[in-house]
Parts: C-alpha cells; sequence; structure tokens
C-alpha cells in the first residue's frame, strides 16, 4: 500500500504563527481618521480657502477703514461702530462656510465613494467613528480659525493704529473675542460633520448647512418684529456671533449664552447623526 508522506516544507497547522488581533481602541480610530483626512486633497485646498478668507478679507476691511479715515469719506454701516477686532473678522462669515463645507465632506465624502463600508466593518460599534471625526476635524478647525484670527487682528491693529478702531490685545474682550471666533468656527466644522453623517449627501448636507447659516437669518426679517426679537438671538448663526462680539444688547445674547446655545445646535446634529448611523445600514 502506497502512502504519500508529508511534504518537509509544509508545517502543522498548530505549528503556523497566529494573525495578531488587534483590538479596536479609540486612538486607533483617531489615528485613522487622521490619516483620511489629510490623504485628501479637498482637504488642504479648503482649509488653505479658509485661511485665505478669513485673513483677507480682514486685511481688506481693516485698509477700507483706513482709506475712509485718511480721505474724509462717510463711513457706511459696516463701519460706522468699527473696531480692530470687528474689523479682523470680517471674514469669519466666508470662512465658516468653506470649514463648514469641508466637514461634510469628511463625513459624506465615504458614502459617495462606498468606502464607509470598509470603515464600518473595522469599527462595528459605529459610533466611535463619528466621535473620531468630529473630534479629528473640530481640532484642525479650531487651531486654523484661532490662528487665522489672531493672525489677522494684529495684522489689522497696525493698520488702524492712531485711529478710533485701534485695539491692542490687553483691551478688555479682545483675546475672549478672538477665542470665541476660534471657537465658532471649529464647531461649524463639526456641526459639517454631523449633517454629512445624517444627510449621506455632499449635495444635502451643504445645502442644509448654507440655509441654516444664511438663509434661515434672512428669512426671519419677514416676521413680525416681536417674533424676530425671540426667534432671531437663537438662530446658530446669531448665537454663534455673540460669541465673539464685543458690544452686546438686550437682542443680542451674552457671549455664555451664545456658547450654550451653540453647543446646544452642535448636540442635536450630532445626535441626529448618531442615531441615523446606528439605526440605518451603509
Amino acid at each position: 500500500m502506497n502512502t504519500v508522506a508529508p511534504s518537509p516544507t509544509a508545517a502543522p497547522a498548530d505549528l503556523r504563527p497566529a494573525r495578531p488581533v488587534y483590538k479596536v481602541t479609540a486612538a486607533r480610530v483617531l489615528r485613522a481618521e487622521w490619516a483620511k483626512l489629510w490623504s485628501l486633497r479637498s482637504t488642504w485646498i479648503t482649509l488653505g480657502l479658509s485661511l485665505l478668507f478669513l485673513v483677507a478679507f480682514g486685511l481688506i476691511a481693516a485698509f477700507q477703514f483706513k482709506s475712509r479715515i485718511d480721505g474724509g469719506r462717510p463711513m457706511d454701516r459696516d463701519f460706522a461702530e468699527a473696531s480692530a477686532l470687528r474689523l479682523s473678522l470680517f471674514g469669519t462669515n466666508f470662512s465658516q462656510l468653506s470649514l463648514g463645507v469641508l466637514g461634510v465632506l469628511v463625513a459624506a465624502g465615504e458614502y459617495s465613494t462606498g468606502m464607509i463600508r470598509s470603515t464600518l466593518a473595522a469599527v462595528p460599534r459605529r459610533l466611535p467613528v463619528l466621535w473620531s471625526k468630529a473630534a479629528v476635524y473640530g481640532v484642525v478647525a479650531l487651531l486654523l480659525g484661532t490662528a487665522g484670527v489672531f493672525a489677522t487682528f494684529l495684522a489689522d491693529s497696525r493698520i488702524v493704529a492712531g485711529t478710533r478702531a485701534a485695539m491692542t490685545l490687553s483691551d478688555t474682550g479682545v483675546v475672549r473675542g478672538l477665542l470665541g471666533a476660534g471657537l465658532y468656527l471649529a464647531l461649524v466644522g463639526v456641526i459639517g460633520v454631523a449633517l454629512g453623517a445624517l444627510l449621506r449627501s455632499v449635495a444635502g448636507g451643504i445645502a442644509v448647512l448654507v440655509a441654516a447659516l444664511t438663509l434661515v437669518p434672512g428669512l426671519t426679517q419677514l416676521l413680525p418684529s416681536s417674533w424676530q426679537d425671540h426667534i432671531s438671538p437663537y438662530l446658530p448663526s446669531h448665537a454663534g456671533e455673540a460669541m465673539f462680539a464685543l458690544q452686546h444688547d438686550s437682542t443680542v445674547l451674552s457671549p455664555t449664552a451664545g456658547l450654550v446655545v451653540f453647543l446646544g445646535w452642535t448636540a442635536l446634529a450630532l445626535a441626529g447623526a448618531a442615531v441615523r448611523l446606528l439605526r440605518t445600514d451603509a
């Protein structure tokens, strides 16, 4: 009876090295989301545009104010109560849209390409993916926004030195306003991530983001004035502006109240995204 001798190169199954078991941890999920964020060309382009809008429009506003002062020209409403802080934050409205759009792309882009299925297969619990995306992009937006507003303020302070708009970092409310603007831009980015994960559509997420930040505040002007006083301060954009406004009146929330309201909008968007992520398939 013939028998086949085992191959001398074949190792018994129980002696083969086992594959290492990788445990899904928060640090590894954060590292993966960090790598995915910076692997996209759109990240570099959009962040560059955000910083450009923030600095360029702030400098343009300061130069416009200085030229009107030197030329003795009348001031329009945008410059009537101008200060170095307000001028340096002139580009915030433009930068927020850029950062918010990138936030939508960070989350919804994976659904467009189908990569989200691989991501959720690697992280079956799902929610750590959402928290990591929001945390990574929020920190990046915070650092970029804060650096941008501080740099613009320092430049604008030199431009408007000697005018009624002159201010320094030691003036009351300046540092708080600059930090508030950086935090506001970061939270807009986090809301963008939440909308992208909630709607799973780049176009839909951007549409809702733009409507919430720009269109809805304009539509409230059509309401009776008594309604406006009770609704307008609590809209996302107006609550966010209260975080870095230097002066406040009865129609504007305080910086702390504005922060609380805007954090509430952010938490609401993240909660909606978390519920859909848990209840529906990718």
